[in-house]
Formats: C-alpha cells, structure tokens, sequence
C-alpha cells in the first residue's frame, strides 16, 4: 500500500500528464478528518476534465489504488474522486474559480508537487 501523500504527487503527476493546470496538492492533517490531501487541477473544457479524471485513475490503478466514489463524471464540470486519505478534485476552470476551494481551505500548506503545468493561470509574475 502507498501512503497518502505519494498517492497525492502520483496523481499530480498524472494531471500534469494530461495537461492539467493549477495543480495544487493541500495537507489537511490536523485541519479535518475528510483527507489527509486534496488534489486540486483545472481543465480547460469538460473534455479534458475528462481525460485528467481517466489519466488519474488509470496512474493510480497502476499502483493498484482504486477510488472508492467518484462524483461528477456525468456534468464533468468538477469531477470529485474519492481514495480515503486523498480525494482528488478535477475542475472546469470556471468552476475552480466558482468554488474556490483554495480559499475555503486556506489554511491547509500547500505540498510541492513535481508538475510541469503552470500554478495559477493569469497570476502575476
């Protein structure tokens, strides 16, 4: 079994693969007993929500971790899936900005995550 916050960078990893954006990895330990780690990213339509979603889960069963809900798949939109200690939240970009799910967690560090994609779209340099 992989620990939580590996399972998190994998898939990180596996967004960026798909051309993800905003890839944002949050340590909620201590904060709630929800997860240990969300794994936020940002598509750019829902066809590529998709292909995250399909990318992520395809990485994780690599590693023989499989979620035990996903959410979302039908609007893709924001697509929720569930691995316990890590759930992993795929959005539309202007749901992210809807939601804002950063600011809601605001507390939460943010972990370095090996990505490639850009941290936050228009964000000053």
């Amino acid at each position: 079994m992989h620990n939580a916050l590996e399972m998190a960078q994998r898939a990180a990893e596996a967004a960026d693969g798909k051309k993800a954006f905003d890839i944002l990895i949050l340590d909620l330990r201590g904060l709630t007993s929800v997860a240990d780690y969300f794994v936020l990213c940002s598509g750019s339509s829902t066809t590529q929500v998709g292909a995250i979603m399909d990318g992520i889960g395809q990485a994780l069963a690599n590693l023989g971790v499989h979620p035990g809900h996903i959410e979302g798949m039908s609007a893709s939109t924001w697509v929720l899936m569930d691995y316990g200690d890590v759930v992993i939240h795929i959005f539309e970009e202007q749901t992210r900005a809807y939601y804002s799910l950063e600011r809601l967690w605001g507390d939460a560090p943010c972990v370095p995550a090996a990505v490639h994609a850009p941290a936050l779209q228009g964000a000053p340099a």
